[in-house]
């Protein structure tokens, strides 16, 4: 089969299309005719070679995929040749085919083509993960969402808009964004490049601060998250592109009873990984079916173009999600 492959580690030039060996399905797995997957920030890190794939897993880039089931594996029920889906990969995403375990399979809704799946599993995932099952975020509070425009923000904005009443949903956001962050449901919106945000977010709340935080910047943003976290706040990092080593005020945290959270999806077990699929599938996969959540994709480039695409999203021009069309 076709499959993005890394000559070396580094930036977008170092991908090129080869060929490797179809995935056999494995006991509780299925193979997926991949026909797109999306662009993720930890694909970028892996290219890099600073993001390896679980051990056992796939070393093709690509951590969730849409397409049609070409085979099952021993043991899957439920499933059959033909089925349209998209799911979770730990890696192998960025291919013509993929072997994925069932468990972490959602079926299409009608109203989604492939490309908007493609932004479902690893993206809406993230976002649910963190926002509700790990942070906990109950009617009556505020959630900051830091950087508004790309795939897991936006989608943290959707969800925070159908899944939880009465919630204030403050974002953070580089000028060209402002507007459409606020257009897909943000109710306050911070210029980040001109504006302190932990003061805006403390003078938006009546300086109670937020109660949920999701961050993937890191070390750079640790002091500014913590003060502007309400008293039992839950900051939730999910990525490091500020640095991963900061000072940190531990009576602060002490005092007003905070919770600072790392998460990665990516590294967790096959029955963790199950279970928030069937969370997600209850709670969300709903919304998607009645169109009342519709994935925001920015640009679709054919695979052959995946130089382009990882371009895309390191200038920061993307407004949602970078899909790669893997086949017709």
């Amino acid at each position: 089969m076709k499959a993005i492959t890394l000559k070396e580690f580094g930036g977008p030039e170092v991908m090129m299309i080869g060929e490797v060996p179809t995935p056999e399905p494995a006991d509780g797995q299925v193979l997926v005719r991949v026909m797109a997957t999306s662009v993720n920030r930890a694909d970028l890190i892996q290219r890099e070679g600073n993001y390896p794939p679980p051990p056992g897993e796939s070393e093709i880039l690509g951590l969730e995929a849409a397409g049609v089931i070409e085979a099952t594996g021993p043991g899957v029920s439920g499933w059959k040749p033909g089925d349209r889906v998209m799911g979770l990969v730990a890696g192998g995403g960025y291919a013509q085919f993929a072997a994925i375990a069932a468990d972490h399979l959602l079926p299409i809704p009608e109203v989604l083509d492939y490309t908007e799946a493609a932004c479902v599993s690893e993206t809406y995932i993230t976002a649910f993960l963190n926002i509700f099952l790990i942070g906990g975020l109950q009617s009556g509070e505020t959630v900051l969402l830091h950087g508004g425009g790309g795939g897991v923000n936006t989608a943290g904005i959707q969800l925070c808009r159908q899944l939880v009443s009465d919630v204030t949903v403050i974002v953070t956001a580089s000028p060209g964004k402002l507007d459409r962050v606020r257009a897909i449901g943000a109710d306050h919106v911070i210029n980040y490049r001109e504006q302190d945000f932990a003061e805006k977010v403390r003078s938006i709340t009546a300086r109670r601060g937020a109660a949920v935080i999701l961050d993937h910047i890191g070390a750079q943003y640790l002091q500014s998250n913590l003060k502007c976290l309400a008293v039992e706040g839950r900051l939730v990092i999910i990525g490091l592109l500020g640095g991963s080593v900061a000072e940190l005020n531990l009576a602060h945290l002490m005092v007003k009873r905070q919770r600072i959270i790392g998460s990665v999806l990516r590294s967790r077990s096959v029955e963790e990984k199950k279970q928030i699929t069937a969370a997600f599938a209850r709670r969300v996969l709903p919304y998607f079916e009645r169109r009342e959540i519709v994935p925001l994709v920015h640009r679709i480039y054919p695979l052959a173009e995946v130089r382009a695409a990882h371009e895309e999203m390191e200038a920061g021009r993307h407004f949602g999600n970078i899909v790669l069309q893997v086949q017709q």
